[in-house]
């Protein structure tokens, strides 16, 4: 029995352990924290001298209880505190994130590239990709393209840069205000590594093999958790703290691509479709014209050959054929015979 008593509260503490865990998972706060590790019971925390064993496990039970009240006091006394300020949303400490295009048509391509990337390296950037073709005649239709990364203070500063290398043709800028993303980014981060930090101290004082795989899979999931908030944060850092700038550079002579109008839809379907039949009315009339010189030439002299073989084979068929004889009278129908009549009676 008293095996049997000691198993229960073993079982009984295991639970206890893990309704704290999930407890304490809860605070974000650094008064939380505090709160939820204080006075954790273990697992086969020894009670009083000659205690029962279900009155060690009504403890257990009874002390995370406690803990989850003073948790919602220390959450209720931590939303009223004044050093709980709101983040500073100046203009100049929001999170923006910037992006732009600009197509010039200069002189010549190479020269101007290796301007652009000094302007990219001069501000602080880098290139982050180049990609250049030349003309198949060699006569000005040059184009490149390349990928700037620059700090988001330099961003304008270097689109104008770019712009007075010759005739800017297109300009296209863009911004997305990221700011409430990262502080909600930054508030789940530090939730999540309260909650890691408390999953880790309620590890250490594990006792039996169960509750140390049941707190080992729940701290790597919460670790897990962590790591990918923290990664979606510097994706943001990243794209915050440096801009993107596509630049087009045309040759003399290169052609500028047409951006589309607008969304896809009825009209743009109905455009499409005229611009495709008068594509393929361009090119048939195109065939019929590269045709048409050889069929004059061809055509006229097969058909007069072909005119003159059959007239000459209709009058030799004539002259072979043999008089044709007069049709044969019909014979002279027989008399007919004397019909009998019938005498009165």
């Amino acid at each position: 029995m008293g095996m049997r008593h000691l198993h229960n509260a073993r079982l009984l503490g295991a639970t206890a352990l893990i309704a704290t865990l999930a407890l304490a998972g809860c605070s974000g706060g650094s008064s939380d924290k505090s709160v939820s590790t204080t006075g954790a019971p273990g697992p086969a925390a020894a009670g009083p001298a000659g205690a029962p064993a279900e009155r060690q496990a009504e403890g257990g039970v009874t002390q995370a209880q406690d803990q989850a009240q003073a948790l919602a006091q220390a959450q209720a006394q931590g939303k009223g505190q004044p050093g709980a300020q709101a983040p500073n949303l100046a203009v100049d400490q929001r999170s923006i994130i910037y992006t732009g295009s600009i197509t010039v048509r200069v002189k010549n391509v190479n020269a101007s590239a290796a301007q652009v990337a000094g302007f990219a390296t001069g501000s602080g950037g880098f290139v982050g990709g180049d990609n250049r073709s030349s003309g198949a005649d060699g006569s000005g239709g040059d184009h490149g393209t390349l990928t700037l990364r620059v700090p988001s203070g330099k961003f304008g500063t270097v689109i104008d840069q770019i712009a007075g290398l010759g005739k800017e043709q297109q300009r296209t800028t863009n911004t997305e205000d990221v700011t409430e993303a990262v502080v909600d980014l930054d508030a789940r981060i530090a939730t999540q590594q309260a909650r890691v930090d408390s999953g880790r101290r309620l590890l250490a004082q594990a006792k039996t093999l169960n509750e140390l795989v049941m707190l080992e899979n729940e701290v790597s999931t919460r670790q897990a958790d962590l790591a990918s908030l923290q990664a979606k944060k510097r994706r943001l850092a990243d794209l915050t703290a440096l801009s993107t700038i596509t630049v087009d550079l045309l040759g003399p002579e290169a052609a500028v691509e047409d951006e589309p109008d607008g969304p896809p839809g009825f009209l743009a379907g109905l455009k499409g479709g005229w611009n495709a039949l008068v594509a393929s009315l361009s090119v048939l009339l195109t065939v019929l014209g590269a045709l048409l010189p050889w069929l004059l030439a061809l055509g006229i002299p097969a058909y007069g050959l072909f005119w003159l073989i059959r007239r000459y084979a209709r009058g030799k068929a004539g002259a072979a054929a043999p008089p044709a004889a007069p049709p044969a009278a019909p014979p002279a129908a027989p008399p007919a015979a004397p019909q009998p009549t019938d005498s009165p009676q």
